[in-house]
């Protein structure tokens, strides 16, 4: 066995509904399947951080950590967390906070951007969108991050931003007919907008698109978005 593929990197998806985790090596490739929690209500730090250690508490040995955290990370720090409770989340070293409870180095990034990384071809400009409890966004130039939009919190009508116009509570509220019709008119903004090479979508509510897509728009799994865990430490 190469070296490559004996690193071992934890890989945490925190999610709105779902704290979720598996095992990878360098490659990407699952070495154990997934496990998950609910998420704590309320969704402090410190009830997260306890969940996460409670989740992966019997997991085999690991070398490294990467995390997916649904709200606005620059450099480990969170800044918002609209879906867990952007008061408990104001400038939280997430990065330093985990590592001191797991004992290795962590990475944490967008959980979207997490994704990216997992599902992008690395050939021209790429978007990829999350259906979830809320909406999440990232977008990569030849495989690489571009910097980190929380588009979920723009405006898309005069009342409602995206997360409230297509995220899970909407679906919920006006069911799968309308919540389709929407994202026909969300897609076909963010074609216009960003004019990406490919568009990937993932997230639970991924499924429920009804619709014909465009040619060069793929609907891919968290399973396929989480090997994101391992090229953000290559």
């Amino acid at each position: 066995m190469n070296a490559i593929s004996e690193t071992k990197i934890l890989t945490i998806d925190i999610g709105g509904s779902h704290v979720k985790a598996t095992i990878l090596n360098q490659a990407g490739s699952l070495v154990m399947d997934y496990k998950k929690m609910n998420t704590p209500r309320p969704a402090t730090p410190l009830n997260i951080i306890a969940t996460i250690k409670e989740l992966v508490s019997a997991f085999p040995e690991y070398d490294k950590v990467a995390v997916g955290f649904p709200g606005y990370v620059r450099d480990g720090v969170v800044y918002t967390a609209p879906n867990l409770g952007n008061e408990f989340w104001k400038q939280i070293d997430l990065n330093k906070e985990l590592g001191a409870v797991l004992g290795k180095p962590v990475q944490v990034v967008n959980d979207a951007d997490l994704q990216g990384l997992g599902v992008a071809s690395g050939k021209g400009l790429e978007m990829v969108i999350t259906l979830g409890t809320g909406f999440g966004t990232a977008l990569l130039k030849d495989g690489k991050l571009l910097p980190h939009l929380e588009l979920s919190h723009h405006p898309v009508t005069k009342r409602k931003n995206y997360d409230e116009y297509i995220g899970e509570k909407a679906f919920k509220d006006i069911g799968e007919d309308r919540w389709n019709e929407r994202m026909k008119r969300v897609l076909t903004i963010l074609k216009t907008v960003f004019n990406y090479d490919r568009l990937y979508i993932s997230g639970g509510n991924a499924d429920e698109l009804k619709f014909k897509l465009d040619d060069n728009i793929t609907v891919v799994t968290n399973k396929d978005g989480i090997k994101g865990g391992a090229r953000l430490w290559q």
